[in-house]
């Protein structure tokens, strides 16, 4: 069996920071990681393919730099990796993202499973992973938190409010993953990076995986955003401990004080 597991390089959350004149997103000098959810597909990828020997390549899609997310891949177990990078792909959105890294499964024929984060960090649109399946004509399960196979099987346990519950597919099928609360992040060791490097590694332009240029970028992207902005500072909450009793009358006094009760 085959999977593709769709991984993308994030800015730090903790480290964002937005041009106030601009309202758009500072990533000079912002350190970058592997997108935690994809993080979490991968490493069920990575188990799948402990149990029954498959394969699993990495598709990622991005500047250069975006490299750095896909050989972390290849060091912790991943067999090939691949990186669409062109300029062609500038500015485009979750539509345009899914279109293209369609184009490049169909390039690389045959896969099983595709398993993609829920959401990235730094846009939480859960589109992306979603639109690949419907760009490729494939069934999908969301929110998934485990997944396991069994001969042609693919059995995948769904988070849903107040529960789970148990679905099966026949491959092709994407899986978008969420992150258990058990979950712990692996990171593989120098000599596993070392050794990675022998490892197939393809960059992909947008003429590579046959995507038509107007389909890509900020002009074929259906959606644009024009402009990020932080939410207004709100003011430090008032603490204050006491009876029930005590509680209620400090908050009727401050509703009284802001005009909320006459």
């Amino acid at each position: 069996m085959n999977i593709v597991v769709l991984v993308k390089q994030v800015p730090d959350s903790t480290e964002v920071k937005i041009n106030p004149e601009t309202g758009h997103l500072i990533r000079a000098g912002v350190p970058s990681i592997i997108n935690p959810y994809d993080h979490f597909a991968l490493q069920a990828a990575l188990e799948l393919k402990a149990k029954h020997d498959f394969k699993v390549t990495l598709v990622s899609m991005g500047p250069p730099q975006a490299k750095s997310v896909v050989q972390m891949g290849m060091a912790l177990g991943a067999d090939e990796g691949i990186l669409l990078s062109d300029m062609a792909f500038a500015g485009s959105d979750t539509w345009s993202t899914s279109y293209a890294l369609a184009k490049a499964i169909k390039k690389i024929g045959k896969v099983d499973l595709i398993l993609a984060g829920m959401q990235a960090i730094d846009g939480d649109t859960a589109q992306t992973g979603p639109g690949v399946a419907q760009q490729l004509g494939m069934p999908q399960i969301t929110f998934c938190e485990q997944v396991e196979v069994d001969g042609r099987r693919i059995i995948a346990r769904k988070q849903i409010d107040g529960g789970y519950e148990v679905l099966e597919a026949r491959p092709p099928v994407l899986l978008t993953m969420i992150m258990t609360k058990d979950y712990t992040p692996r990171y593989p060791s120098f000599l596993a990076v070392s050794a990675s490097a022998k490892k197939p590694f393809h960059v992909w332009s947008a003429a590579d995986v046959g995507a038509e240029a107007h389909f890509l970028g900020l002009k074929g992207s259906p959606t644009q955003v024009s402009k990020i902005y932080p939410p207004p500072q709100r003011e430090k909450a008032a603490m204050f401990s006491g009876s029930g009793q005590e509680g209620a009358e400090k908050i009727l006094e401050i509703m009284r004080r802001e005009h909320f009760l006459e």
